[in-house]
């Protein structure tokens, strides 16, 4: 059997069920957007922009279960101190330790220099001589490997400072899907004083 919808002004949509034995279930996401179609591009959802000017940690919460891949957009970031912008993700909590990866900062003069760990509590932006006086713009997407691990690779500079840092990693094994990432600093105690971070996630 198959069910026709037809549209406002013109078109159709036909609904067939697959040469198959047994049930099927589609189940719609709980959010507003297009609906992702094989073949089609995928929908991407915003999140809502949040100023980062005060508090010591941006958490973006409530990421639903089916999506594969996080972007955190940072335009015109800022901290009170010299602590290097960290990134953590989680389930139901923030995962404080497992991480693994590298970061590299590269001056305009082309001096790098670097952190790197398997064991991190987060996966870090890494810049020379780090100021309260910098602005960082960038992005750093998150991309589920499987088995509630994800990767990350983030580009992030300093628009009145020529530092750019780079970095990619992974997470632990979460306990369960993700559904937060958290921005926030080395130290734990700088606060952020300007700017504002959004994300998309598909």
């Amino acid at each position: 059997m198959s069910i026709v919808l037809m549209g406002s002004t013109s078109g159709s949509i036909t609904l067939s069920e697959p040469a198959v034995a047994g049930s099927n279930t589609i189940s719609l996401p709980a959010v507003t957007g297009t609906v992702v179609v094989a073949g089609q591009n995928s929908a991407i959802t915003a999140g809502t922009a949040v100023a980062s000017t005060s508090g010591t940690s941006i958490d973006f919460t409530s990421i639903p279960s089916w999506v594969k891949k996080i972007t955190i957009m940072l335009a015109g970031v800022s901290t009170s101190g010299s602590s290097n912008i960290r990134f953590q993700v989680g389930s139901s909590t923030v995962s404080t330790s497992g991480y693994s990866g590298a970061a590299i900062g590269v001056t305009a003069g082309q001096a790098t220099s670097g952190t790197n760990g398997t064991n991190l509590s987060g996966l870090d932006v890494y810049v020379f001589s780090q100021s309260a006086a910098y602005l960082f713009q960038g992005n750093v997407v998150w991309t589920l490997v499987g088995s509630n691990t994800w990767t990350v690779t983030g580009t992030v500079a300093t628009s009145n400072a020529t530092s750019i840092g780079f970095f990619g990693g992974a997470s632990p094994a979460l306990g369960g899907a993700l559904d937060r990432v958290r921005i926030t600093t080395v130290n734990g105690t700088d606060t952020f004083d300007a700017g504002s971070i959004n994300i998309l996630y598909e």
